[in-house]
């Protein structure tokens, strides 16, 4: 979503993580998604190529609504809840425990969402796309029961950010690379 807002264009190559072209192997010793290759290297890590592609180009400022400390809280402690929850065996001990201490930081959120519409201003910003993937999966392990939270700041924040034209635009499917085959190239502010 940072890539079509900062208008960079780029070539993508929709891979198959169960048959890793050897390109991607090449390209990253970590073998995994996303990997962007730029002229000065390497980027292999979502909230890096996020920056990367707004420090060139930034129309709607997203930059200015960067709150690291509550990205890394989602990228660490939240993302292994998340993990937790959506990978344990249901109704378990455990499996409840990570939802717990997941539905702790959607408190977070929500108390923040209750003061404005996004995650740092009115209008979203680096923190609110960075975070949102994680709460849309968080929400999807049992939808029934996250829509019963009483969340309703977060639950209307997740429900704006699905139904954008700009989640849409990223949200194309591609069917995978091959060497030789025609990539696809993104550009644009679908903002």
């Amino acid at each position: 979503m940072a890539l079509l807002v900062s208008g960079v264009a780029v070539e993508i190559r929709e891979v198959s993580l169960r048959d890793k072209p050897s390109e991607l192997r090449a390209a990253s010793a970590k073998a995994t998604v996303p990997v962007l290759v730029t002229e000065s290297g390497v980027i292999d890590e979502s909230l890096d190529i996020m920056r990367w592609a707004l420090a060139i180009s930034d129309p709607g400022d997203w930059l200015s609504a960067d709150d690291p400390e509550l990205v890394s809280a989602c990228d660490g402690s939240f993302k292994s809840h998340l993990d937790g929850f959506k990978y344990g065996l249901p109704d378990t001990a455990e499996t409840l425990a990570h939802r717990a201490a997941g539905t702790e930081f959607l408190q977070t959120l929500e108390a923040r969402l209750s003061v404005t519409t996004n995650l740092g201003r009115t209008e979203p910003g680096l923190t609110d796309i960075a975070i949102m993937p994680f709460v849309r999966q968080f929400a999807g392990v049992d939808r029934a029961w996250f829509d019963a939270l009483p969340l309703p700041a977060v639950q209307g924040w997740l429900a704006h950010h699905l139904g954008a034209p700009l989640f849409a635009a990223a949200m194309v499917r591609l069917a995978p690379w091959q060497a030789g085959a025609a990539s696809q190239t993104i550009s644009g502010s679908d903002g």
